[in-house]
């Protein structure tokens, strides 16, 4: 039998690939993935990957091509694999229902939020710098990659454990996005830092400038209500974006 080849596309990160070390595969900038085949259907079917929320994780890894450790993938990179997945195996149009109406997004016009490589503190080191505005903190901090997702949900499940009425989401990440305080990097002293000296306001002003630079996909779409009213919304992410005929 004729040895049959894997149709495949490469995918632009949004990163540039500025975020990972030099040796990294993923410094390239690009990856290389294969179009869907009925096989990575079954992944999207499978209950048990659905249940314990691995389903998309375990799809885009039989889809990428490129020899990468999954994990080292930055979020924003990660996503915007996935929209391109979607597009190649199921097309550019996805319609969902949003307020008991169907609606259709052309995801090929999602745009990508490409990084500003002038905010790094050096190419291939994923490490970025602020001040923050208000305590004069110097912060260090990093982009969050696949590995750090995991660990931070992992976290918050424990403490959500420990009290089923906190909300630790927010400090966690934070915790895991910070690698130095004023030249300390102790992981301590940043959990410290973070719980007990880091101003609320001095929090959103971080987080808005992250925002301002952090490479990714932009997975909001403008909805005009029946009434005529206009806002973004975000895309919803379930089985089905992959899938679109499945009543997962």
């Amino acid at each position: 039998m004729q040895e049959l080849k894997f149709p495949t596309e490469q995918v632009e990160l949004p990163s540039k690939g500025l975020v990972y070390p030099k040796d990294n595969p993923l410094s390239s900038g690009v990856i290389e993935i294969k179009y869907m085949t009925a096989k990575e259907e079954d992944i999207l079917t499978n209950q048990n990957y659905i249940k314990d929320g691995t389903v998309i994780d375990r799809l885009l890894k039989a889809l990428i091509v490129t020899k990468i450790n999954y994990d080292d993938l930055v979020v924003g990179d990660k996503n915007s694999i996935m929209v391109a997945a979607r597009v190649l195996g199921y097309g550019k149009d996805y319609t969902f229902s949003y307020e008991n109406e169907t609606v259709t997004v052309d995801l090929s016009e999602l745009e990508q939020r490409w990084i500003n490589e002038s905010e790094l503190i050096e190419k291939n080191t994923n490490q970025f710098s602020f001040t923050l505005p208000h305590s004069k903190a110097e912060i260090t901090f990093k982009l969050l990659n696949n590995r750090d997702d995991r660990a931070i949900k992992s976290e918050v499940k424990g403490l959500k454990k420990l009290d089923k009425k906190s909300s630790p989401e927010l400090s966690t990440r934070l915790k895991h996005m910070i690698t130095s305080v004023n030249g300390d990097s102790e992981v301590k002293i940043i959990r410290e830092f973070v719980d007990n000296y880091m101003l609320a306001r001095d929090s959103r002003a971080f987080r808005e400038h992250v925002k301002t630079f952090q490479p990714d996909i932009d997975l909001t779409f403008n909805h005009v209500s029946s009434d005529g009213s206009e806002r973004d919304v975000t895309l919803p992410m379930t089985v089905n974006f992959f899938w679109p005929d499945s009543d997962l």
